[in-house]
């Protein structure tokens, strides 16, 4: 009874401000939550309003704080020992386990956000001790404060370390703002164990291919493959499967990967000399004397050789801590056969090597050790594509240094977004094709006469309207890929995309492109201002005269400056918004909606007020009716809200993902519905969005709110438009 009564007498609800607490919806699982919409909301940001870190990391000294990394990698600490008194391979690991992470399939992870700092990511087990890495950045960090972001910051430290051990880096820009809560939008797996066998997301695991999309990686808890192996079985021809697919859904090539794999581990080792069980819970779980570190290791003793992450043991070549082509000479000149580290891993070591081949320890000169090889690296020696790219490296250093520092650039800036984002002085001249390069627009047009040849067309306000939409809708805040700018939406593959209504868009294009040729206008700003034209007439249509601000100055891409390949990955399977998807899937329409608004951007009240206005414009894919509670198609009015809100309705499904909206007295069907229009009646915090837009004095609320947040979805991709967009 004694514990009973102390937890009854506890000042606060018990169990309440911790993740074990209940949450007041965790009683509905089925419910779906908002909380992805406004996770980084301004209450968990500590800067003071109006800070803007891009304009702040523009005063950094830039030659200070490369010099300062420099020293940084040769200063060994006592608190952590750095292998051979050099950080560098340390600091390369977690720069890359920041980057890392990005997935092509929705744009998600990477090094853009500095989210390695918060759970999962920071106790993941592959992420093992890179609390202390982060730790020793500190010092840095502090003394140059606002001026350079934790995103930054540790990316810039695996370059610096590059560049300290004798390797020639692209180049590096900074610009990544921090997040200061965990991203809970990104689905990482549903496992519910670190590191359960990867079967639990593939189809087949014997078919790479078959793992669960989203994902990249094979096992929760994991950057990329098992470094022992498939579910930590060695099979290197396996392993090199599993490589294969990882690698290309981070939107890397076979030499991409090839170059990775060596110039990764060209430097550095592994660390498993010890009991791996002996280890401390990781930050997550540590205890609070444990300050955010976790993994603590009691037989550490101030040696750096005592460490213990994937449990492998051992150093990859001859010089670890400097970037040379030992890699090369240590794998393809040697056999390998199968051992167990200290710590029971399984690694790959020489039959026979000589002694001055091998890598001395870590802590002790005097001691040389035998260089180790993951199932990773064998899979790079036996799959014959991987063998045949490292032969011809070989060859040729000058090739392997520059395929190596041009794939080191991709995994680091992938989610950076287009280069008119880059900052500082060592921005590479060279426009990549992976940063979807555009094209400058011309402003140099009237914008009232391309407005008025758009209106003249005979073009419906759903057929503008919808253009526009398809255009812009690609956006991903994720990785700042697709939008309008560019006009993609003419080539391929996304005027083919099924979502985009081939047929009807070729008709608008070519009318487009006809007025853009005339007007000295881009397509990509006469597909923006068509929308604006449908806006405009359907709110007049309605009683308000508005304008929808535009921006001029988007440009024209080409099809050799489009990834065709890469860009496939932004086709829309389902789009709410036009009340369409491509066929059913597991997933709730409701959960797909909200997962295109959160990688668009939106909030949860500006996915509503968009929902509301789409509908009642006409613009639902192939012209359906569903959600079309309106009988004055093409007026912006607040019909879809105040009729889902009338209790004169009831509704009845009448078949997958479909119902009907039926009058109360007369039991006639009034209006067809999707669960995409019931879920903002049925869905409390949803409805509540609903019932501000269907009073009868928020009419105007309701036309000036929608057009905001249409703007805001046209001008997403408009990084040039960034102060604009944040005022």
């Amino acid at each position: 009874m004694g514990d009973q009564q102390n937890i009854g007498k506890c000042p606060v609800m018990h169990g309440a401000n911790s993740a074990s607490g209940q949450s007041v919806t965790g009683w509905w699982p089925e419910s779906i939550n908002l909380d992805i919409l406004h996770q980084h909301d301004n209450k968990t940001n500590p800067m003071d309003e109006g800070f803007e870190y891009r304009e702040e990391v523009r005063k950094l000294d830039f030659v200070a704080i490369n010099r300062d990394l420099h020293a940084l990698m040769t200063d060994s600490q006592e608190w952590w020992p750095a292998d051979w008194g050099h950080y560098g391979g340390f600091m390369i690991r977690m720069a890359w386990h920041s980057a890392g992470t990005y997935r092509l399939a929705d744009g998600r992870g990477g090094g853009g956000t500095g989210n390695q700092r918060f759970a999962p990511i920071a106790s993941w087990p592959d992420n093992a001790s890179l609390d202390k890495a982060r730790r020793l950045l500190w010092p840095i960090k502090k003394k140059y404060g606002n001026k350079i972001s934790w995103a930054d910051l540790m990316i810039l430290a695996g370059n610096i370390a590059y560049e300290s051990m004798g390797f020639k880096t692209f180049g590096f820009s900074f610009g990544r703002e921090d997040i200061w809560h965990p991203e809970k939008d990104i689905y990482w797996g549903a496992e519910k164990e670190w590191l359960a066998p990867s079967d639990e997301r593939y189809g087949d695991v014997e078919k790479p291919e078959t793992m669960q999309n989203p994902l990249a990686a094979v096992q929760m808890g994991l950057i990329y493959v098992n470094p022992e192996g498939v579910n930590g079985q060695p099979d290197p021809l396996k392993t090199a499967a599993q490589v294969r697919e990882t690698f290309a859904r981070m939107a890397m090539d076979d030499e991409e990967t090839a170059a990775l794999t060596v110039g990764g581990h060209t430097v550095g080792k592994c660390h498993g000399n010890g009991d791996a069980s002996a280890l401390s819970a990781e930050p997550e779980g540590a205890d609070i004397v444990g300050q955010g570190f976790g993994w603590d290791n009691p037989n550490m003793q101030g040696r750096a050789s005592n460490a213990i992450t994937s449990g492998i043991e051992g150093a990859w070549t001859t010089h670890p801590t400097k970037f040379d082509m030992g890699y090369f000479d240590m794998l393809l000149d040697h056999e390998w056969e199968l051992k167990k580290s200290p710590a029971g891993a399984n690694q790959w070591e020489p039959v026979d090597i000589k002694e001055e081949d091998k890598p001395v320890d870590a802590s002790d000169p005097s001691i040389r050790h035998n260089p180790i090889m993951t199932d990773a690296d064998m899979g790079m020696k036996v799959d014959p594509t991987y063998r045949k790219i490292l032969e011809d490296f070989r060859k040729d250093p000058e090739r392997f240094q520059d395929a190596f520092a041009r794939a080191w650039f991709k995994l680091t800036h992938r989610d950076l977004g287009p280069k008119s984002r880059y900052i500082g002085p060592d921005v590479p001249d060279e426009d990549l094709i992976w940063q979807d390069p555009i094209p400058a627009g011309n402003t140099d047009y009237i914008e009232e006469v391309v407005k008025e040849k758009i209106a003249e067309a005979g073009l419906s306000i759903g057929e503008m309207v919808s253009t526009a939409w398809d255009s812009a809708r690609t956006f991903r805040g994720s990785d700042m890929r697709g939008g309008a700018n560019g006009a993609r939406i003419r080539l391929a593959p996304q005027k083919d995309w099924e979502g985009n209504e081939p047929d009807r868009l070729a008709k608008v294009l070519k009318i487009y492109e006809k007025i853009a040729a005339d007007s000295g206008a881009s397509v990509a700003d006469v597909i923006v201002l068509g929308g604006s034209v449908g806006i405009e007439q359907a709110a007049k249509a309605a009683g308000h005269d508005i304008l929808v601000p535009f921006a001029p100055g988007r440009g024209d891409a080409s099809d050799e400056m489009t990834d065709a390949p890469s860009f496939e990955y932004l086709e829309p399977l389902a789009d709410g918004f036009r009340n369409w998807q491509k066929k059913d899937y597991v997933v709730k329409p409701e959960e797909m909606l909200l997962d295109r608004a959160q990688l668009m951007g939106l909030t949860a009240p500006e996915m509503t007020v968009l929902i509301g206005g789409m509908r009642v414009l006409g613009t639902n894919h192939g012209g359906t009716k569903h959600g079309v509670f309106t009988d004055r198609e093409g007026h912006l009015t607040n019909d879809f809200f105040v009729n889902l809100t009338d209790m004169a309705y009831s509704w009845k499904s009448v078949g997958e993902n479909l119902y009907e909206v039926r009058d109360r007295k007369t039991d006639q069907k009034k209006w067809t519905a999707t669960r995409v229009d019931l879920v903002f009646g049925s869905h409390s915090i949803l409805r509540s969005y609903a019932e501000v837009y269907a009073q009868d004095d928020n009419q105007e609320k309701f036309v000036r709110d929608f057009v905001k947040a249409w703007t805001k979805v046209m001008n997403a991709d408009r990084f040039d438009l960034e102060k604009l967009q944040a005022a």
